[in-house]
């Protein structure tokens, strides 16, 4: 038995030609079954095992769903909800935002599909301490070489609309040039095998990349949180 299943993608493809409140109050009752309830089962899973090799991750399912209504105080499209469903594991006992740190972050919907892990966008005091550890020897080159490794592995390891310049006070032609553009940093997963959405060993293919991917959460965690 899997988390997801064809009510789910149902439900979704639902809510994209519905998106409205009407429709999805008459039909709250399938998003709770086939939506909410597996993300969390989900989640409330990963959050066992990942706990397991890296016991700094300190999830709590309960508030690491995010919310299906979409802020639309300053968009153009006012589509009340979003057409997916998204939730992680925090690696902080704060409350988890979008773009914070995290150990797991897993986005699926009927367009599109993105499970990784890290730090999407910096804060500005991350981003500061961020760039003195990556110009100093010793930890830059230790967060250089793990984000090598994971790349020379097949994962996705960046930023995301990134600088185009080296920041002021550091060098243009700095052996970590490339890092220190950087806004953030994450490691995205390889896609998802078809079909395994649907089936229970879901659980085990995150936590195999997720335990591939722990030593840049880790150190995320331990030097820029």
């Amino acid at each position: 038995m899997g988390y997801f299943n064809s009510a789910s993608l149902t439900f979704l493809k639902g809510l994209k030609r519905h998106n409205e409140k009407s429709w999805f109050e008459a039909h709250r009752e399938d998003w709770q079954l086939a939506i909410h309830q597996p993300m969390v089962g989900l989640v409330e899973e990963m959050d066992l095992r990942f706990a397991r090799f890296a016991p700094e991750i300190a999830g709590d399912p309960r508030r690491s769903i995010f919310r299906i209504h979409r802020d639309i105080r300053f968009s153009k499209d006012k589509s009340p909800y979003k057409t997916h469903v998204a939730g992680l594991i925090p690696l902080t006992a704060k409350k988890p935002v979008e773009g914070g740190c995290s150990a797991l972050y897993a986005h699926f919907g009927i367009d599109e599909e993105w499970v990784g892990n890290g730090t999407y966008f910096f804060d500005d005091k991350q981003l500061q301490k961020w760039r003195k550890l990556v110009a100093a020897d010793k930890t830059g080159q230790a967060i250089a070489g793990i984000i090598a490794k994971l790349r020379k592995r097949g994962y996705v390891v960046g930023g995301h609309d990134d600088y185009k310049k080296v920041p002021k006070g550091y060098a243009p032609d700095h052996p970590r040039a490339e890092l220190l553009k950087m806004r953030g940093l994450t490691a995205g997963f390889p896609a998802i095998p078809r079909g395994m959405l649907h089936q229970a060993k879901l659980a085990d293919w995150l936590v195999d990349h997720g335990n591939a991917t722990a030593p840049m959460v880790v150190w995320l965690h331990e030097h820029v949180k």
